[in-house]
């Protein structure tokens, strides 16, 4: 059974009968229920060998759609939060603390398996998906003048050459 798929709202406590059948509570963690809108909540298809998204990212060339595809996908998954600061580990109770690393961990997996592996060797041995989010960012999303420069030249003498209409269309709009 998943997390938050139970339906009873009463927490569960361990019990031990006595000698004289009566119930007698442990004492013991009681753990608060998860439902599916908690940040912390795993879908059972949500593991951390699974696939994110098919974009890898290659650089600072596709940082750009590679960053919004990333967050779309966690957007999707409710766990944005988890990469963007607003969810830190403190935020949650302290019989979660255990959901929250793994619910991290499988975040974490979502971006590394969308990283190529030679940009792999700085990520890999960090255990934060947040700090992994912005060691990328700090790394690859940067305004290269050249690439400006290009990109004002394309846009000012744009040329329709041998493309179809559609493609150089998509060229124009990508500029």
């Amino acid at each position: 059974m998943a997390i938050g798929e139970e339906t009873n709202t009463t927490p569960i406590r361990p019990t031990t009968r006595t000698s004289h059948d009566t119930v007698v509570p442990i004492r013991g963690n009681v753990f608060p229920t998860i439902d599916h809108n908690h940040p912390i909540y795993l879908q059972p298809i949500d593991t951390p060998g699974s696939s994110l998204i098919s974009l890898q990212l290659t650089g600072s060339e596709n940082y750009d759609i590679w960053s919004r595809s990333i967050k779309i996908g966690l957007l999707d998954k409710s766990k944005l939060g988890f990469v963007d600061g607003r969810f830190p580990k403190f935020m949650v109770e302290p019989e979660l603390h255990d959901q929250w690393g793994k619910v991290n961990v499988v975040v974490l997996s979502w971006i590394v398996n969308a990283v190529r592996p030679r940009l792999l060797s700085s990520v890999v041995y960090d255990s934060n998906a947040y700090k992994v989010w912005e060691d990328l960012k700090e790394r690859f999303d940067k305004v290269n003048g050249a690439r400006v420069k290009y990109l004002h030249k394309e846009i000012h003498s744009p040329t329709q050459g041998t493309m179809t209409v559609t493609d150089y269309f998509s060229k124009l709009r990508d500029l």
